[in-house]
C-alpha cells in the first residue's frame, strides 16, 4: 500500500464511519494500555535441528559495513539513535515497512491490512494483522502472535523506558486472536494505524527471550547484545575492539559479527556468509574505507564535497544520495542547564531557561545565523530547509521563510532589554549575561556550522562556548555520562533527526508538553528541548484522531509553522543522507522510512 493509497484510505474511512459496524471479536489474550569485552550468542539448542542450508544461502563472502557512530545496543526499542536501529534491523523484523516509493511491504505479516480485506476496521478504531505461518526465531522457537502482544507489553511498560513508546500511545489493547492473527484496538479513531509494529521502531521481540527483562532490568538483558530475531542474519559476537578516553568519557569502538540465520524462512537468502559491522571512528575514515575498497557499505557520510568526490574517483565505490527525511537542526533548550534539582538533575522542567524562554531572544538567534552558508557546505549531501518537517513532501510547508538579518536580531534584543551595560561586548540584563554553550558531535561539517553560529551570535552580543563530543557519547544512551543530546545539559545543540514513518505523528510528538525527556523517564521521551506550548499541544491532539487526510495534512503543517514562528527550533539542512557503496554490491534499496539495511536479505555481489 502506498502513501497515496493510505491517503485515499483515510478518505474512505470518513464514509465508512457513517455505517454501523460489527463488534470486535473476543481475543484469547489481551493487554490494555496503562492509564564485558565480547559477548557471544548462545548456540542453537541441540534439540532444535536447523534446516539444511541450500545452495543460495550463505554462498557469498563477508559483507563489510561501517557505521562511524558505534551502535551501543542491538534492541530497537532501547535504541539511542539510528545506528542502533540499523544494527538491530539486520536481525529483527517488523510486521511491515515502507519502501522508498511509499509502498507498504510485508515482513512478518502475511498481507497488508486494508478496508477491502477487512484488516482495517471501517470505524477506524482497530486493525487486524494476519501473520506468516511457520516463521521461527533464530534459536528455532516458533514466532506467533503472542510475541507481538509481548512486544507491546514491553514497549508500554514505563519501567522499561522504551524509546519507541510514542508510536504506541494510540493503542487501547492488543488481542491475540489465534497463533497467526493479532488485533490492535485503538483508544480513538486512528488514521495512523500503520505507525505501530511497522518500520525500524516496529520490530518484534521474542517473549521467551525477554520475558524476564520486561521491567526496570530491561537494560540488563543479555539479548540486548546477543539478540534472537526472525531476520536473515543472527549475531554471533558483539566485540569491543578498543576503549578510548575522550574528554573524560570512555568511547567504545566495536565490531558486531553476524552469520546467516539457519531458520530464516527464505531458503535461498541471505547471500553473504558473514556480516561484519564496524562501529566507531569518524565519517572521513568511513568514506576513505569505501574509496579504497576496504568496505562495502558506509553509513551517513556527512562529509565535505571533496571527500565525496574522492569516493567517486577512487575506482572502488560510489557516493549515493537517497532522499531522506532527516533535518539537521539547532535545538534550543527551554530549561536551565545550569540549575540543579535536589536530586542533581539539570535541564529540569522545574526551572525555565533564564533567557531562551523569551521568544524575542530565540528569534534573534534565528535571524543572526547565516543558515544558508551552513547548508551550502553540505553540497550534494543536503539542501537548505526552513522547515523541521520535510517528508513526505505533502507535509513540507510552503508558508515559512528564512531571513538572515543581524540588524533585526539586535533590535529584538534591544526590545527585550538585553543591553551591554558594562562595555564587554556581551549583552546582559538583571545580572545575567547572554552566554550560551553550544554542543554537537565531532563531525567536520558540524564544527563548521558551530563556527558560523558563534560568529553570528557574537555580532549581536552573545558569548558562545563550543563543546564537541564524540558521537558514540553524544548520540548514545544517558549512561555514565551527562553529555548526550537527550539530557541536553547545554543551551544549544545540533544534530539530525527524522520521522521514522511516512506518518509524522510520532515525530511531531517531540514538542508535546507531556513528552518532555527527564531523569524520571531516563530521558527516553522525545521532547528533548522541553518545549511546552498549549497551542501546539492542541494541534497535536487533533492530529491523533483527524481522519480527513487533507485536514490532517494541514494540522501537521500548522504544527511545523508554529514551531518555526515561535523559534522553538532552527532547521538547517534537509539531508540526503549520503552513503558509500562498493561497486560490487547490488540489491541495496534505501528508504527514508527504515534503516538502510532493511532489505539486507536481498544484498548480493555482482
Amino acid at each position: 500500500m502506498s502513501i497515496k493509497s493510505i491517503h485515499s484510505l483515510l478518505s474512505l474511512v470518513v464514509f465508512f464511519l457513517l455505517v454501523a459496524c460489527s463488534g470486535a471479536g473476543s481475543g484469547l489474550q489481551t493487554t490494555a494500555a496503562p492509564t564485558a569485552a565480547s559477548t557471544a550468542v548462545p548456540s542453537t539448542p541441540a534439540s532444535l535441528a536447523a534446516p539444511t542450508p541450500t545452495s543460495g544461502r550463505g554462498q557469498g563472502d563477508t559483507l563489510r559495513l561501517i557505521y562511524w557512530q558505534a551502535p551501543t545496543i542491538i534492541n530497537s526499542h532501547l535504541s539511542a539513535g539510528t545506528k542502533d536501529l540499523s544494527a538491530s534491523r539486520i536481525t529483527y523484523e517488523p510486521l511491515a515497512s515502507f519502501d522508498n516509493d511509499g509502498n507498504m511491504v510485508p515482513f512478518l505479516a502475511a498481507e497488508i491490512p486494508t478496508l477491502d480485506n477487512g484488516g482495517v476496521a471501517a470505524d477506524g478504531k482497530s486493525v487486524t494483522w494476519k501473520l506468516k505461518p511457520d516463521v521461527k526465531w533464530s534459536d528455532g522457537k516458533p514466532f506467533t502472535a503472542d510475541d507481538v502482544l509481548f512486544t507491546y507489553e514491553y514497549i508500554i511498560n514505563p519501567d522499561v523506558k522504551s524509546t519507541s513508546s510514542t508510536a504506541y500511545t494510540a493503542i487501547e489493547s492488543v488481542e491475540v486472536v489465534d497463533d497467526y492473527t493479532v488485533k490492535i484496538n485503538f483508544k480513538e479513531v486512528t488514521p495512523a494505524w500503520f505507525q505501530s509494529f511497522v518500520g525500524s521502531q516496529g520490530t518484534i521481540l521474542p517473549r521467551h527471550v525477554f520475558a524476564d527483562y520486561n521491567g526496570a532490568n530491561a537494560a540488563d538483558a543479555p539479548a540486548n547484545l546477543a539478540p534472537v530475531g526472525t531476520g536473515p542474519y543472527r549475531v554471533v559476537e558483539y566485540k569491543k575492539e578498543d576503549v578510548l578516553i575522550i574528554g573524560g568519557s570512555a568511547v567504545n569502538t566495536i565490531k558486531i559479527i553476524y552469520e546467516p540465520n539457519p531458520y530464516f524462512r527464505e531458503p535461498d537468502n541471505p547471500y553473504f556468509s558473514r556480516v561484519e559491522l564496524q562501529g566507531g571512528g569518524d565519517a572521513n575514515v568511513a568514506a576513505q574505507a569505501i574509496r579504497d575498497g576496504l568496505a562495502d557499505f558506509a553509513w551517513n557520510l556527512v562529509v565535505e564535497e571533496s571527500i565525496l568526490s574522492q569516493i567517486d574517483s577512487g575506482g572502488h565505490g560510489v557516493a549515493q544520495f537517497p532522499p531522506g527525511a532527516f533535518v539537521e537542526r539547532i535545538m534550543i533548550n527551554f530549561t536551565d542547564p545550569n540549575r540543579e534539582t535536589t536530586d542533581g538533575e539539570r535541564s529540569s522542567i522545574q526551572f525555565p531557561h533564564p533567557f531562551l524562554s523569551d521568544k524575542r531572544v530565540r528569534q534573534a538567534i534565528a535571524y543572526a545565523i547565516d543558515r544558508k552558508a551552513i547548508a551550502d557546505s553540505y553540497s550534494r549531501g543536503g539542501v537548505f530547509t526552513p522547515n523541521i518537517l520535510v517528508a513526505p513532501t505533502i507535509y513540507d510547508s510552503p508558508n515559512t521563510a528564512y531571513e538572515y538579518d543581524p540588524e533585526k536580531a539586535a533590535a529584538l534584543l534591544d526590545e527585550a532589554g538585553w543591553l551591554d551595560s558594562d562595555g564587554d561586548d556581551i549583552r546582559d540584563k538583571d545580572g545575567i549575561k547572554l552566554k550560551v554553550v553550544f554542543q554537537t558531535s565531532i563531525l567536520p561539517l558540524r564544527q563548521l556550522a558551530q563556527e558560523v553560529v558563534k560568529k553570528g551570535l557574537g555580532v549581536i552580543g552573545f558569548e558562545v562556548e563550543l563543546k564537541n563530543i564524540d558521537s558514540s557519547i553524544f548520540l548514545g544512551p544517558p549512561k555514565d555520562t551527562t553529555d548526550t543530546r537527550r539530557q541536553f545539559y547545554t543551551d544549544l545543540e545540533e544534530y539530525a533527526f527524522s520521522n521514522k514513518s511516512p506518518d509524522p505523528g510520532a515525530y511531531m510528538a517531540g514538542w508535546a508538553c507531556d513528552q518532555a525527556a527527564q531523569k524520571s523517564n531516563d530521558w527516553s521521551l522525545p521532547n528533548w528541548a522541553r518545549y511546552c506550548n498549549p497551542a501546539y499541544d492542541e494541534l497535536y491532539k487533533q492530529s491523533l484522531t483527524e481522519i480527513d487526510p487533507e485536514k490532517r495534512q494541514q494540522l501537521f503543517i500548522q504544527m511545523n509553522d508554529l514551531l518555526i514562528e515561535d523559534a522553538a527550533v532552527i532547521p538547517l539542512v534537509q539531508l540526503n543522507q549520503p552513503i558509500g557503496v562498493n561497486n560490487s554490491l547490488i540489491g541495496l534499496k534505501a528508504t527514508p522510512w527504515d534503516a538502510e539495511v532493511w532489505n539486507i536479505k536481498d544484498w548480493r555481489r555482482k
